[in-house]
C-alpha cells in the first residue's frame, strides 16, 4: 500500500513538473516572438511616430500627457468652453451669457489643443487608426454628461456629399456609430444641402453663422418629432454649425437637442 501511494505521489510530482516546464517554454516562446516582432516591426506612437513599447496602448507617454492636459478642466455645460464651476451663473459662463444657443446642453472630451488637436486633425485626414482612442474619449464625455439617459437619437453633423466623396467618410458619423448607449440609435436624416466654405476660413463668428445659414435640412419622413437628440461632431469653434443644426432639428419638431464634441476650440491649455 505504501509503495502504491509513493508511486501515485511520484506521478503527481512529475505531472506538475511537466506542466510547469510546458508553461515556461510557452512563455519563453512568447517573449521570443514579441522580441522578434519588435525588432522587425517596432511599435511607434500613432500620433507622433516616436518609438514606444507594445504595452503603451498606441501612444507615447508625451502624447498621453498631452491628452490629460487638455481634458481635465471643468467646462460650461451650455457652450463647452473651459470655466470654473464657480463662474457659472444661471447655467452659463461669462463667455456665453446672453448669447443665443439653440442646443440645450453640450458635453466635450477636451480642449482643441496639443495631442487632442493632433489626433483629431489626423482622424479628419485619413488616419482612422486613431478612431479607437477618440471613440473612448467621446464615450467618456457622453457618460459624464448630464443628458446621457435622455438621448433617443444620435445625429452626426453631416458633410456635403461632395466633401464626403473626397474624404471617403464622415468622421462625425464614425464617432456616432461607436457611441455606447443602451437605447440611442444613429440617424442620418439630417443632411447638408449646400456646400459651404470651410469654417476655419471665416473671419468672425458672424461670418461663420452666415456661411452655414440654410445649409441643412431634414429628410422627408424623418424621426425627429418630439424626440431628444444628440448632435455629434468632432470640433466646436464658434458653435455656428451646431447652432444651425440644432435650429433645423427643433423646427422639425425635436423636443430637445444636445451636443457631443471631441473638442472645443478657442482656448489654450497654457
Amino acid at each position: 500500500m505504501a509503495i502504491l501511494l509513493s508511486f501515485h505521489i511520484m506521478i503527481g510530482v512529475n505531472t506538475t513538473r511537466s506542466k510547469q516546464t510546458s508553461f515556461f517554454l510557452k512563455r519563453i516562446g512568447l517573449f521570443t516572438l514579441q522580441g522578434l516582432n519588435q525588432l522587425l516591426w517596432p511599435a511607434v506612437c500613432t500620433n507622433c511616430r516616436q518609438s514606444i513599447c507594445e504595452t503603451d496602448h498606441d501612444l507615447c507617454q508625451d502624447c498621453w500627457d498631452g491628452l490629460l492636459a487638455c481634458t481635465g478642466a471643468d467646462y460650461c455645460r451650455r457652450c463647452g468652453r473651459e470655466a470654473s464651476r464657480f463662474a457659472i451663473v444661471d447655467g452659463a459662463c461669462p463667455d456665453c451669457q446672453g448669447k443665443a444657443i439653440h442646443f440645450d446642453r453640450i458635453a466635450r472630451a477636451g480642449m482643441y489643443s496639443r495631442s487632442l488637436q493632433q489626433l483629431i486633425l489626423a482622424f479628419k485626414n485619413g488616419k482612422t487608426e486613431h478612431a479607437h482612442v477618440l471613440d473612448f474619449m467621446a464615450n467618456s464625455a457622453l457618460l459624464a454628461s448630464d443628458f446621457y439617459r435622455e438621448v433617443e437619437l444620435f445625429v452626426p453633423v453631416p458633410l456635403h456629399w461632395s466633401r464626403r466623396m473626397i474624404r471617403g467618410y464622415n468622421q462625425s458619423h464614425i464617432l456616432a456609430q461607436k457611441l455606447n448607449h443602451p437605447t440611442g440609435r444613429v440617424s442620418t436624416d439630417l443632411v447638408r444641402i449646400r456646400r459651404t466654405r470651410l469654417q476655419p476660413a471665416m473671419a468672425s463668428p458672424a461670418a461663420r453663422a452666415r456661411n452655414v445659414a440654410g445649409a441643412f435640412a431634414v429628410r422627408n419622413g424623418h424621426p425627429f418629432a418630439s424626440r431628444k437628440i444628440c448632435l455629434v461632431d468632432d470640433i466646436k469653434t464658434s458653435g455656428a454649425t451646431l447652432n444651425e443644426c440644432a435650429s433645423v432639428l427643433k423646427q422639425a419638431g425635436a423636443f430637445k437637442v444636445f451636443a457631443l464634441v471631441l473638442a472645443v476650440a478657442g482656448q489654450s491649455t497654457g
